[in-house]
């Protein structure tokens, strides 16, 4: 039974990724020469998400066509929302090659959660929650663009670790530019995710964004999930 690694790559062309295959033993040096060199004139590539599955060659070929609708050309280049082709294949039996920090369960709900932020419009938000374990109220304010966060400075984070921090939110605060209170220092890009996963950065504990993050006229972020199920 053959076994080898599919992985899902993005670009420098915002909408635009790339999903390919390679055995197993070739996917780091694969890896260094789409990053260093590109494909078919795209550059920027980085890896999103890759697994190691039986009968790849099949399961890749299952993935384009799938989406063969936004396929460009002949090639592995594909116009479709990174998340949507991230919850797909995470959903396949497999070994996670890339991240290899998170759990394909959490890496699947993160891509659903993602592709459903990509609903908020463009603009200014405005979090807030008491965080009882500090006795202090966590606030911080952010910018989306395009389905892209960026938290900005000023914001209020919270310092103890609570149940619900996955690896990945881990590695994102440890990245923070935060004083000992829990102050952000400068404006800090967290790319595209979702309301809850920014959420759980700032608090440092489990929590629904969906449920806190609002707009500038204080209606929280879920009416947009809620406007999107009433089409």
């Amino acid at each position: 039974m053959s076994k080898g690694v599919i992985y899902i790559m993005t670009s420098v062309v915002p909408g635009l990724i790339k999903i390919g295959k390679t055995m197993s033993s070739n996917y780091e040096q694969r890896m260094y020469n789409l990053e260093h060199d590109g494909y078919r004139n795209v550059t920027g590539l980085k890896r999103r998400f890759a697994i190691e599955v039986d009968k790849y060659d099949d399961k890749e070929a299952l993935l384009h066509k799938i989406f063969e609708k936004s396929r460009v050309s002949d090639t592995e280049l594909f116009a479709i929302d990174v998340n949507d082709a991230v919850q797909l294949l995470s959903s396949f039996d497999g070994t996670v090659v890339f991240p290899k920090t998170e759990a394909k369960e959490e890496i699947f709900v993160d891509a659903a959660d993602s592709s459903k932020s990509k609903l908020i419009p463009n603009g200014t938000y405005f979090f807030e929650r008491e965080k009882l374990s500090e006795n202090k109220v966590i606030k911080a304010s952010a910018v989306i663009d395009n389905g892209r966060w960026i938290l900005l400075k000023d914001s209020i984070f919270g310092i103890k670790e609570q149940p619900g921090v996955g690896q990945k939110a881990k590695a994102v605060r440890a990245s923070l530019p935060l004083d000992s209170n829990g102050k952000l220092l400068e404006d800090v890009e967290l790319g595209e995710c979702s309301p809850s996963f920014v959420g759980v950065v700032l608090m440092n504990q489990a929590v629904n964004g969906w449920l806190y993050w609002k707009n500038d006229k204080g209606q929280l972020v879920d009416i947009y999930r809620k406007k999107s199920k009433e089409k």
